[in-house]
């Protein structure tokens, strides 16, 4: 991924994120071109078809808003994953935002899939992605099976040095207030994970500085405590070798 990545704890296609998203379509739109922005529903895929048109009239709405060229696409399950009229669009795409849901059927469906290997294509070029929620987790080396409740983690695709990401942190704290204790016990040497607010975004690129934006915080959690960053701040993620649990 060569592009801007941002990760997003809630909010997604709401007003409050425009100044995030506004970034990402300035980075993509060196040349003067207007961006190319498509949505994926994917997470979502198992709530109906109205949820998922739903997140698709969002996001067209919202990046029209923004001046962006946009399209939604229904990729909410394998077949439509692999299904090959999707490619071109998602290769040329400028910027790739996944809202929320499941995020193991999102890891699920995209594995192996046309239309991962399509957008791999587009961030190489360096198109930016976007994840809230579910399109965030997948990034890290883990994400939690919700049939389990959490407690079973899977293998996902492993792209940002960080064990997980927990989005939605702030309300986590107060539905869970044990959730750090417990992210603590399954971090063993240097792995950690992110916790990121509702309606909050961390933005960068890998190998660089990454910097908060919006209402909330980031944490950085490690098997000593937390450290945690306000809207504005910048900092560098731990570049760690993963110990799979």
């Amino acid at each position: 991924m060569n592009g801007l990545i941002a990760l997003l704890g809630s909010g997604e296609y709401l007003p409050i994120m425009d100044p995030i998203d506004s970034v990402l379509l300035e980075s993509v739109s060196a040349d003067g071109h207007t961006p190319r922005v498509v949505c994926l529903p994917t997470a979502a895929g198992t709530e109906g078809e109205a949820s998922v048109q739903r997140w698709m009239d969002m996001g067209l709405r919202h990046f029209r808003q923004l001046g962006a060229e946009v399209s939604a696409l229904p990729i909410i399950d394998k077949t439509s994953a692999d299904d090959p009229q999707y490619e071109a669009q998602l290769e040329a795409a400028d910027l790739i935002y996944f809202s929320g849901g499941n995020p193991l059927y999102l890891f699920e469906t995209m594995q192996g899939s046309r239309a991962w290997a399509a957008a791999l294509k587009a961030w190489d070029r360096g198109a930016a992605y976007a994840g809230c929620s579910a399109g965030a987790m997948i990034l890290a080396a883990l994400v939690p099976d919700v049939r389990t409740a959490g407690l079973r983690q899977v293998e996902a695709f492993n792209l940002l040095p960080a064990v997980s990401v927990i989005p939605h942190f702030d309300r986590m704290q107060l539905w869970r207030p044990m959730i750090l204790t417990v992210l603590r016990s399954r971090l063993t040497g240097d792995q950690y994970a992110l916790g990121i607010d509702e309606n909050t975004a961390l933005i960068g690129r890998l190998n660089q500085t990454w910097r908060v934006m919006g209402a909330g915080k980031v944490y950085l959690i490690d098997h000593a405590g937390t450290q945690a960053h306000a809207a504005g701040e910048e900092f560098k993620l731990p570049d760690t070798t993963q110990e799979r649990t």
